[in-house]
């Protein structure tokens, strides 16, 4: 993994079938169903690879519960 730029990480996600990004709040997100997942604000830096992690941690974290109701 290497830091991506925003535009990168939103191309990433509509690829997988996310759509947006969506206003709301302090950040936007991106939305595939029921699932939300918030993206950096816009700044002029790239998203980090811890930053990277931590959204992937919270893919999983909801696949994993998801899976535990079904």
């Amino acid at each position: 993994m290497k830091p991506i730029p925003r535009r990168e990480l939103i191309r990433r996600f509509q690829a997988l079938g996310f759509e947006g990004p969506i206003s709301g709040g302090r950040h936007a997100f991106m939305q595939k169903g029921s699932l939300k997942v918030h993206i950096p604000s816009e700044h002029r830096r790239d998203i980090s690879v811890a930053l990277q992690r931590e959204i992937l941690r919270s893919l999983r974290s909801f696949r994993m519960t998801k899976g535990k109701q079904g």
